[in-house]
């Protein structure tokens, strides 16, 4: 059975894209056919080294009527590469939705608009065009019509959050939201902690808190901060504890729903 994921965080700057792009690599690398839908049209991000200029179609001209969905994705599963040569994906793959990087067609987009159903039946399509197993949103962060839609629609809502006060209450709010939608699972991850920090008393505390399970803590890793997004770091540092902690969220991401 399928399922849509959104990783959502209330602010920028959180480690949308970089979670978005390890997991997608650790679940594809499981024998599983993964999607990554980018859906920060303000903000788009490049990942996998996907070139700009071979880009055709992205998800704007989707959006904008101008071609089917499945148009939008770029297979990069063979582009993947570990120091010691290509990543064996076990059957699995991975394909690529972009929102374009070229700022007259995201001043389009803004300027004309469009329908924001047409994003949900794009995530359906997807799913079963691509023959997706997982297809991981990587949505604009704060509220919005799209983040509201990508949260409704989603098997599993992953909000991220670093140990400040503008997140605390931005997450709460999150929260609440995935409770009122009726979002199937609700996880979190707690990005950028300090290594001195008690790591068992902030997932106790956020748990009673916000009343949603911790997927993970990630620490605040220099390794991470001098790759500068350069490369995939589950595939660069392969046996580093941030990878471990990496593996542990997409094992919580892909448990069977309970009861089943």
């Amino acid at each position: 059975m399928s399922k849509i994921v959104s990783v959502h965080s209330f602010r920028g700057g959180t480690g949308k894209s970089n979670l978005v792009a390890n997991l997608a690599v650790i679940i594809a690398r499981q024998g599983r056919r993964v999607g990554i839908i980018d859906t920060d049209i303000q903000s788009p991000h490049v990942l996998f080294g996907l070139d700009e200029e071979k880009i055709g179609r992205t998800l704007n001209d989707y959006l904008l009527g101008r071609c089917p969905i499945e148009d939008t994705a770029y297979d990069v599963g063979h582009t993947l590469k570990t120091r010691q040569g290509e990543v064996d994906l076990m059957g699995g793959n991975i394909y690529i939705i972009p929102s374009s990087l070229k700022s007259e067609e995201i001043t389009q987009v803004l300027h004309d608009g469009y329908e924001a159903s047409r994003l949900g039946d794009g995530f359906r399509e997807l799913v079963q065009r691509l023959e997706l197993a997982y297809l991981l949103i990587d949505t604009h962060p704060g509220l919005n019509e799209e983040s509201l839609l990508s949260i409704a629609i989603s098997d599993v809502l992953i909000i991220i959050l670093r140990l400040d006060h503008q997140d605390y209450q931005g997450t709460a709010i999150m929260a609440d939201v995935a409770r009122k939608v009726e979002v199937p699972r609700t996880l979190l991850v707690v990005n950028e902690a300090l290594s001195t920090y008690d790591f068992d008393a902030i997932r106790q505390q956020m748990e009673r808190v916000y009343n949603v399970p911790v997927a993970g803590i990630l620490p605040l890793c220099k390794d991470l901060l001098r790759l500068g997004s350069s490369d995939i770091f589950c595939l660069r540092y392969p046996d580093h504890p941030f990878t471990q902690e990496l593996r542990r969220i997409a094992a919580q991401v892909t448990a069977p729903e309970p009861g089943l």
